[in-house]
């Protein structure tokens, strides 16, 4: 649902940038969430696009499409353990295990990462609204691995600025169908949500979809099967599973881009959150945690001959 805002330039806000004027007039926003705004056309002025550079002029009419976050005054505390890596009074890195939702949505509100985060802590960041609360970035539903979760606002902001500035380090690691043309590479595409199967995401030309950009290298590979590493340079919905699947070499497992009709004795795809670093918010020190492969993935790396040592 969109809430649709007006505004009237007046003489007092003439030369003033569009987006430092959006952030000093919309409550509850982030600059990074009023330049995603400017980028998918949320934002007009005089009924057309413009850059967040735009000088403003007097008289300018501005509209804003601002997305309204739904409340979910049911979601309730759910006493569900946690792998909690680290903690502090500013944040918390979890070891989310697979099959766990990291927030409600739609009818879901129960059984997510949130409901856990409610009962666990007595503090979490407001900035993605009231069903997000301390959710920095997010890890798929069947996707296990690192999260690193705000207790604060300004702990939020910090990390979400580390992440944009590609400061904060997200490896990953998954096992592949196929051989790899090359051992390394950077895969940079466009990506959107499908219009007519809208839980998909899809690889568009230029224009019609954001950036992304993922790092890979091949760790091994034997028979048939990749075992690779993954670095994010930006934070798309399902990118890494988008852009292993567009270079026809799907993640395992992977019920959405994957094969179909896979019997591998596995139940979700083998995609794991292996390593995160960041920079403290509060104390600058480097913090960096690494995690374990899941019983199931390590047990089928074995399998397939993959296993590093």
């Amino acid at each position: 649902m969109e809430e649709v805002v007006n505004f009237n330039i007046d003489q007092e806000n003439i030369l003033k940038r569009l987006d430092v004027f959006l952030s000093e007039n919309l409550q509850n926003i982030t600059r990074s969430q009023i330049k995603n705004l400017i980028d998918n056309d949320k934002v007009f002025v005089n009924d057309k696009k413009v850059k967040g550079g735009y000088a403003l002029k007097l008289s300018d009419k501005i509209v804003v499409k601002k997305q309204v976050l739904p409340k979910f005054e049911g979601i309730k505390p759910e006493k569900i353990d946690l792998d909690v890596v680290y903690e502090d009074k500013h944040l918390a890195v979890i070891n989310k295990p697979k099959n766990m939702v990291v927030h409600p949505a739609g009818s879901l509100v129960s059984g997510t990462l949130v409901n856990a985060l409610l009962y666990r802590f007595s503090s979490l960041s407001q900035v993605n609204g009231d069903f997000r609360p301390g959710i920095v970035h997010r890890l798929d539903k069947d996707t296990s691995g690192l999260i690193v979760v705000a207790k604060t606002d300004e702990a939020h902001l910090n990390l979400q600025k580390q992440i944009q500035t590609k400061q904060c380090k997200r490896i990953y690691r998954a096992v592949c169908y196929g051989k790899f043309n090359n051992e390394c590479g950077t895969i940079q595409t466009y990506l959107a949500r499908g219009k007519h199967q809208h839980e998909k995401i899809f690889v568009v030309p230029e224009g019609q979809g954001r950036i992304a950009i993922t790092n890979y290298k091949v760790l091994n590979y034997y028979n048939g099967y990749s075992y690779v590493e993954f670095e994010l340079q930006t934070g798309r919905t399902h990118q890494i599973r988008v852009h292993c699947a567009h270079l026809n070499h799907p993640i395992v497992g992977d019920k959405t881009y994957g094969k179909k009709q896979e019997n591998l004795g596995i139940s979700s795809q083998l995609l794991h959150a292996v390593s995160l670093s960041f920079y403290h918010p509060k104390t600058q020190e480097l913090l960096s945690f690494k995690s374990q492969l899941p019983n199931e993935f390590e047990s089928f790396l074995s399998s397939k001959k993959l296993s590093l040592n």
